[in-house]
């Protein structure tokens, strides 16, 4: 019956002190809050939560109770809105909990927004695409700029920007995205093509051909450097090599630093291709083979 006692009780119950630490450092003590006097967050940016994950959050918290206190405001005299961990308040529905830990601050609504986009993006596990929406509601409703969001989310600048233009992307495309039909790497040399009809044609092969990300940005850079319209080929069959020749191909493809093109028949003859990206990449290609006649 030992686990009944930790329940509701969190980091405090399996560190002794650790809620003494916590209000030192945050410069607030942690409060246990009754969960019927919590509203959601209106600008909550997740609008859909994996139940199963949540599911196995409850679980957990049911064991070890809520590690991390939630953050709340006081609306309305006894009535409380969370302004992060939205996750952990509804696990801990979930879990039969009547309190919860929390942190209770004060927040005007657009502080309240960007508290909850900034901790939304650094602790959950959003798409690329929420991601994005995320970034330019920052941007729009709190009125920052690239560089304050980067210095806000803790990412490069260069990363904030790759993040915004998937958001160009048509909307068949950022489906794409959010159901992992393909990945941020696709789409981020997809974004390089200015012709949305075009990006659709190539992203249809992808689905089709299962094209890696290297061999996209190949077709992306012929396609914008000889303006010319690219050519749907039909799926390659997928060969199976024995071990020995798998493991070759691995070690060929490691040595150049490059994905190879192995191919065979059925009477064992084939070849060896080694593609480059630019002449700087032939020439290290180059440099390699050099040293191995040396």
């Amino acid at each position: 019956m030992a686990k009944k006692n930790v329940l509701g009780r969190g980091l405090g119950a399996l560190i002794d002190g650790a809620d003494a630490y916590f209000a030192k450092e945050v410069g607030s003590s942690i409060n246990e809050i009754e969960i019927s006097k919590i509203v959601a967050n209106p600008f909550q940016p997740r609008t859909k939560f994996d139940e199963e994950a949540l599911n196995e959050l409850a679980a957990s918290i049911k064991e070890f109770g809520i590690i991390q206190p939630i953050t709340l405001r006081i609306i309305d005299g006894d009535q409380y809105q969370i302004i992060a961990g939205e996750r952990r308040f509804r696990a801990s529905k979930i879990a039969g909990l009547t309190t919860i830990p929390a942190y209770v601050r004060t927040a005007d609504d657009e502080g309240m927004l960007e508290m909850a986009l900034v901790e939304n993006i650094q602790r959950e596990d959003l798409d690329a695409i929420e991601i994005a929406l995320s970034y330019q509601r920052l941007i729009e409703e709190c009125k920052l700029t690239q560089e304050n969001l980067s210095d806000r989310v803790g990412k490069k600048r260069s990363t904030v920007t790759n993040y915004l233009r998937l958001l160009k992307l048509p909307a068949r495309l950022q489906k794409g995205i959010v159901e992992k039909t393909i990945s941020m790497g696709h789409a981020r040399a997809l974004v390089n093509i200015k012709d949305a009809e075009m990006q659709l044609m190539i992203y249809d092969e992808i689905i089709k051909n299962e094209y890696s990300v290297r061999r996209v940005e190949e077709i992306v850079r012929n396609y914008n450097e000889d303006n010319s319209s690219f050519q749907p080929v039909e799926k390659e069959i997928k060969q199976k090599f024995p071990t020995e020749y798998l493991d070759l191909y691995n070690h060929l493809s490691k040595y150049f630093q490059s994905r190879i093109d192995f191919r065979m028949d059925q009477t064992g003859k084939g070849k060896i291709t080694i593609p480059f990206g630019s002449t700087k990449d032939l020439e290290r290609i180059l440099g390699i083979l050099d040293k191995i006649d040396a």
